[in-house]
């Protein structure tokens, strides 16, 4: 068996207290190995001052170094090229130290394409590597074009050739894995390891207090970034079919992403109960989760297997009834139809406006309002 490498430099793109679902995992990861008796180097991003934390964990270290970034219109595909392009190459100048001292190199695919970057170096250099795939990089650029033009060939072409060569794959979910075995890679190269909750629910937490707005209604509540990857028309329709009264379900749109925008704005047009916060920060977000009376999460047909939500997690966690609007072979329906009652979970077909509004009226008519999954550890929350 191989022996484990002592010395690790994981990069990834956003850091806590930063927005972003990759970071928040990549630095509980890195604190893991470090207790474990590795020394860990982390470098990641910051919208603000660039900074340095070392801190020993065990027999092991970490160190985690935040690089200051500008954020950027993620709407806006020439300047958010430009900026994947100058954060990779900044990544690895911030790491270069750590990349030339350390036995395996951990990347994700956040930000796009690093794989691209830190290959060729980890082969030159003789650097074991182990790739957390998250989001596929170009296969996604296609699923929201609709199409593959024909400059994409290519580098599809390309990021096979790089992912057949690292050492070992993570994958978040099954569903992945079978598009990597589809596209070629050795399967006995392919890891699946599960990202868990980000928070804990602990008892006695306190729901967070809703936007005055909506207080009182049941609420439909979709956190975290609703983009490109998630069907949104489906649910519009849906929920504007459902009757209005004083007390309808009103929606809470605790988001950020180009669909947020435009369910906002089809809900306003319509008249809908709705709410808009911006996200919460970590510490915060066990408070609003389980102030939902139904969680929402959307995947279109075409980016299964290429994403997963990673807001899935800490939504079964909280023990609130789930509606996933997005196809079965999607892991979000595998792991919420496995960890889920069936009278709090229910899945259905994008497109099928009928079936989600009957998901509607069923789960919020349903016991919503029982205790959440309990975890020591965290603290009680309002907002």
């Amino acid at each position: 068996m191989t022996a484990q490498p002592q010395r690790v430099t994981m990069l990834c793109d956003w850091l806590p207290p930063e927005f972003g679902a990759v970071g928040q995992y990549q630095l509980a990861h890195a604190r893991e190995l470090a207790a474990q008796g590795r020394d860990v180097v982390l470098v990641g991003f910051t919208s603000g001052p660039s900074r340095v934390e070392a801190s020993m964990t065990g027999a092991g270290s970490l160190v985690v170094r935040r690089v200051q970034r500008p954020l950027y219109a993620r709407s806006d595909w020439i300047s958010r090229a430009w900026w994947t392009l100058g954060a990779n190459l900044v990544l690895l100048w911030a790491a270069r130290d750590a990349l030339l001292a350390c036995e395996e190199v951990r990347l994700t695919g956040s930000p796009p394409y690093l794989l691209h970057f830190v290959m060729p170096l980890a082969l030159l250099f003789g650097k074991r590597t182990r790739y957390r795939i998250t989001d596929f990089h170009p296969e996604c650029l296609n699923a929201a074009l609709g199409r593959s033009p024909l400059w994409v060939t290519p580098l599809l072409a390309l990021t096979g050739f790089w992912r057949r060569r690292v050492d070992c794959i993570e994958v978040l979910g099954e569903d992945q894995r079978e598009r990597l075995a589809d596209s070629g890679v050795n399967p006995a190269r392919v890891l699946l390891r599960r990202d868990p909750s980000p928070v804990d629910f602990a008892t006695g937490l306190q729901p967070a207090l809703p936007p005055a707005a909506i207080t009182g209604r049941p609420l439909i509540l979709y956190s975290g970034n609703w983009g490109v990857a998630h069907d949104h028309a489906t649910f519009v329709e849906a929920f504007a079919r459902v009757p209005r009264s004083a007390n309808s379900p009103a929606l809470w749109l605790n988001a950020t992403g180009a669909r947020a925008d435009l369910v906002q704005a089809e809900c306003l047009r319509h008249g809908l109960p709705l709410a808009r916060t911006a996200p919460v920060a970590l510490a915060q977000l066990a408070g609003v989760l389980i102030a939902a009376d139904v969680h929402l999460i959307t995947l279109s047909d075409a980016f299964v297997g290429y994403v997963l939500p990673s807001k899935v997690y800490a939504c079964i966690a909280s023990g609130r009834p789930v509606l996933f609007i997005g196809s079965p072979r999607s892991d979000v329906h595998r792991l919420c139809a496995a960890q889920l009652p069936a009278s709090r979970y229910r899945q259905c077909e994008t497109g099928d406006v009928d079936a989600v509004h009957d998901a509607l009226i069923a789960l919020l008519g349903a016991d919503s309002r029982a205790p959440a999954a309990t975890a020591p550890g965290a603290a009680e929350v309002s907002a």
